[in-house]
């Protein structure tokens, strides 16, 4: 399909069927993900994929038993990194200088990032951090599309109790979003055979010449 036709055909799925996707596809969309652009090319935040199936079981309650946490064939928690330390910087230009080698401006550029990330608190690197999961998700989204899979980008759940059951504090991060992936239960998604409605350009798009 064409990428609009994509964009047509994809929606918050919102019952799924249990059928496994396959393993290739979900490293592909998981590749797009990690592909997404990201500030300064930090990327501050990792993705959790979970399918043990008492993971999900814990996780249901908490994310207002949404069906698909357990009916997915894969749940990815985006957890952002609850600060964006020096560590992460060092260790991210570390990568970097691995793939590129050494290059002018490199040792300015890792000094312009600590002092960046050092002016802001605590609070302020993590609500940064969150953001740049967004953009994950999108691409994450639209990948899926591309593979003809299904997916339901969540932000209803608990996200203190996510983090319990999955360690995350202790790893020093913090979910912040869901995407599950798998197939559309045809049978039980109210929504899968409804048009999908979007705001006019009218109403949307303001162009400034």
């Amino acid at each position: 399909m064409e990428l609009q036709e994509l964009l047509k055909w994809r929606y918050a799925t919102k019952a799924m069927n249990g059928q496994k996707v396959d393993k290739e596809k979900v490293e592909r969309i998981l590749e797009a993900i990690r592909f997404a652009p990201s500030s300064n090319g930090v990327q501050p935040y990792e993705l959790i994929v979970v399918t043990n199936p008492e993971l999900r079981a814990k996780l249901r309650p908490v994310c207002n038993n949404q069906s698909v946490v357990t009916d997915s064939s894969h749940l990815v928690v985006f957890a952002a990194w609850e600060n964006i330390t020096e560590e992460h910087i060092n260790n991210v230009l570390n990568d970097v200088l691995d793939e590129r080698g050494n290059y002018p401006g490199v040792d300015d550029f890792r000094a312009y990032l600590l002092q960046t990330y050092r002016s802001q608190s605590t609070d302020q690197n993590f609500i940064h951090a969150a953001r740049q999961a967004y953009i994950g998700l999108g691409f994450g989204l639209l990948a899926g599309a591309n593979e003809g899979v299904d997916t339901t980008p969540m932000e209803g759940f608990d996200p203190a109790a996510v983090d319990e059951v999955l360690g995350l504090r202790e790893k020093g991060l913090k979910s912040v979003l869901m995407m599950a992936i798998g197939y559309r239960d045809v049978e039980k998604d109210w929504l899968v055979n409804m048009k999908k409605v979007r705001r006019p350009n009218a109403s949307f798009i303001t162009e400034l010449y």
